[in-house]
């Protein structure tokens, strides 16, 4: 049996199956709530310059409308403005680091923030030990440990860079603190 296979038992013959009209379609949940919200999360997920019409689009609402509420995000910091024919935008990746940072601040105690800091450190110093390397970029596959299946690997780097990130943002969070040591 494939992983993607039901199994037999798994539904009786006797059920009917569930009444989908009922549900929202996926339409209306990407299109329904306020304009900026949706151009919000259109901007959020930005990775390189984008046209304004391009936008709009993305959050199903006019040009002259996305214009504004991206010159005022613009103002706020949270995209970039492109200049040129046409103007183009992107998200501010610094921005949004800005803010994770700030929400860590204000809804952890610096002690909690060291604290968490800290068993992270410990666990990136387990990391570079078990591959003898300083980050998971440098990794080589030929090198991989031959006892851990490729995915147990990839997730095992994967959650590596992913405390990497972590530790920047608690750093940063901490950056005003002096009792906190690299």
């Amino acid at each position: 049996m494939d992983i993607t296979d039901i199994p037999d038992d798994a539904y009786a013959g006797d059920e009917s199956p569930p009444d989908l009209s009922d549900l929202e379609s996926p339409e209306s949940l990407l299109t329904g709530g306020p304009i900026r919200e949706r151009l919000l999360d259109s901007i959020t997920g930005l990775r390189s310059p984008t046209k304004v019409s391009d936008i709009a689009d993305l959050a199903d609402c006019d040009t002259e409308t996305a214009r504004d509420y991206i010159e005022w995000f613009t103002e706020m910091g949270m995209v970039h403005r492109h200049e040129g024919r046409p103007v183009r935008y992107e998200r501010n990746d610094a921005y949004f680091q800005w803010r994770r940072v700030e929400q860590l601040r204000s809804t952890h105690a610096n002690e909690e923030i060291r604290e968490t800091l800290t068993d992270i450190r410990d666990q990136l110093a387990a990391y570079r030990n078990r591959f003898d390397v300083e980050r998971p970029a440098d990794v080589s596959p030929e090198e991989l440990d031959r006892n851990l299946s490729t995915e147990a690997m990839w997730e095992a780097l994967a959650e590596w860079k992913t405390l990497q990130q972590r530790a920047e943002r608690l750093d940063a969070a901490c950056a005003d603190d002096d009792t906190v040591s690299s």
